[in-house]
């Protein structure tokens, strides 16, 4: 056991000693949708540690509160959420990069739990491919977006269920990540 560990910590310091930065960002988003009376609020903080100049390691937290609104049999209104989190680590590997912009792919999986007011809770995973692109915006702070999914996913958070590859607007996601 004690020989495992000091494996464990030699390879952490050499990794270490050829790592370039760490990095932290995310998204966040507010969403009123006026003629369903329904509000919608998501945090996703995304962090990671480049391994080297192709490399990277990471993960991302997901939180989304959704108000839904709906009727009685008597037209009278009632209001409830639906809260749901999430968690997906993945390894970044980064095939092209030039000055200021760099392409990316992100290979991972993800894990989440929504909850209705008076439901159950509804566990969900996915598996695959998120595309990216990232523009340095200065030596710290780079625009981020991923386009798209390639992968299963399975009741997992803000997704279809099945298996395919989509392109969509709503598969969308902006955000700044700062590297230190």
């Amino acid at each position: 056991m004690k020989k495992m560990l000091v494996l464990l910590v030699v390879v952490m310091a050499a990794l270490s000693a050829h790592a370039q930065e760490m990095y932290l960002g995310g998204g966040i988003s507010l969403w009123r949708d006026c003629d369903a009376d329904i509000n919608t609020f998501s945090i996703s903080p995304d962090f990671g540690y480049n391994l080297n100049e192709r490399w990277a390691i990471g993960g991302e937290l997901s939180y989304s509160h959704k108000g839904t609104t709906s009727y009685d049999d008597e037209h009278a209104k009632i209001s409830s959420h639906i809260n749901s989190f999430a968690i997906a680590p993945y390894a970044r590997y980064s095939f092209y990069e030039n000055k200021i912009v760099r392409l990316f792919i992100d290979m991972g999986l993800g894990f989440s739990t929504s909850k209705a007011e008076h439901g159950d809770a509804v566990n969900g995973f996915e598996i695959g491919l998120k595309p990216g692109l990232a523009v340095k915006l200065n030596h710290s702070f780079s625009f981020i977006t991923k386009v798209g999914f390639a992968g299963y996913r399975d009741d997992y958070f803000k997704g279809s269920d099945g298996f395919g590859v989509t392109l969509e607007g709503e598969n969308i996601s902006i955000g700044i990540d700062y590297e230190f």
